[in-house]
């Protein structure tokens, strides 16, 4: 994977508009941390579809909305005389970005021709000349999807919450081709909600905890060792992309059975079946 180090200084072009004239800005330090080497990471979203995907479909969509997303139509431009890299907005070729490789319809393993290609995604960096995104569209009908399509962009363009926004922007009701989608509002609200007296002093003495915690990890305690723990180098080994369709009614059962949240039932489902794979590789932990 490209680094910080790495990059070279690219000629842009620019385009008119309010959004264009802005002060090129450097990228932030978390944005930054995300081209350090050993820290250079990617973000995969695979998305199987019912229904054959319309490229052009897809073009205009992506088109109207990010073409006008300042991270997804800029460059990341080091400067060689101070050092940091700033974001550096240019014209979008989408067929640059919209990757529609030619596939044979009579493969004999849809499935693993789909997970070796999303494998193979892992294995490569973006050009840095163009903005670090691409979709790949697999024109292939698998065990339970009409085709396929691949989002891979680079982390330093957003955290996870404004991707995914960012995502369900470019969806429509199935009701509705026009409407945008919905998403549910929770009548439960976020805030910490004190239900005795010993609560605020509970919430204080965790928080200290977990600073304490971190504190000290940070100067002498270290991670435990199991199979999880990779060694030096480990971010450079080949990845492997093992798809699995699970039930969205199955989990909602699971959900309200234990009154909890879809991803408090994901996150456990997670969790049991990975220790349970530990325990029954390496032994007991």
């Amino acid at each position: 994977m490209d680094s910080s180090k790495g990059m070279r200084q690219i000629k842009t072009t620019t385009k008119d508009g309010p959004r264009f004239r802005e002060e090129h800005q450097p990228l932030s330090p978390m944005a930054r941390l995300f081209h350090e080497p050993g820290s250079n990471v990617y973000v995969i979203t695979i998305m199987g579809c019912k229904t054959k995907i319309n490229i052009d479909v897809v073009k205009h969509n992506t088109v109207h909305s990010l073409n006008w997303h300042p991270r997804f139509s800029s460059l990341q431009v080091l400067d060689k005389e101070t050092g940091s890299i700033r974001w550096v907005p240019t014209n979008v070729n989408f067929d640059d970005h919209v990757i529609v490789p030619k596939i044979d319809p009579n493969i004999k393993f849809p499935d693993k021709f789909v997970d070796d290609y999303i494998s193979n995604l892992s294995k490569s960096p973006i050009d840095n000349s163009k903005p670090l995104w691409d979709f790949h569209i697999l024109d292939i009908k698998t065990a339970e999807d009409e085709g396929t399509g691949i989002f891979r962009f680079h982390h330093s363009l957003g955290d996870g919450l404004s991707l995914m926004t960012l995502f369900l922007s470019n969806t429509r009701q199935s009701s509705d081709i026009n409407a945008l989608p919905t998403l549910p509002v929770s009548k439960n609200s976020g805030y910490i909600k004190f239900t005795s007296f010993w609560s605020p002093l509970q919430v204080f003495w965790n928080s200290l905890v977990a600073v304490m915690m971190f504190i000290f990890t940070m100067l002498f305690l270290k991670d435990t060792e199991t199979p999880l723990k990779g060694s030096m180098g480990v971010e450079n080994r080949p990845r492997r992309f093992v798809r699995k369709t699970v039930s969205l009614a199955d989990v909602k059962v699971v959900k309200d059975a234990m009154n909890v949240t879809l991803n408090d039932v994901a996150l456990g489902v997670t969790q049991a079946g990975l220790s349970t794979y530990l325990n029954r590789r390496y032994g007991e932990f």
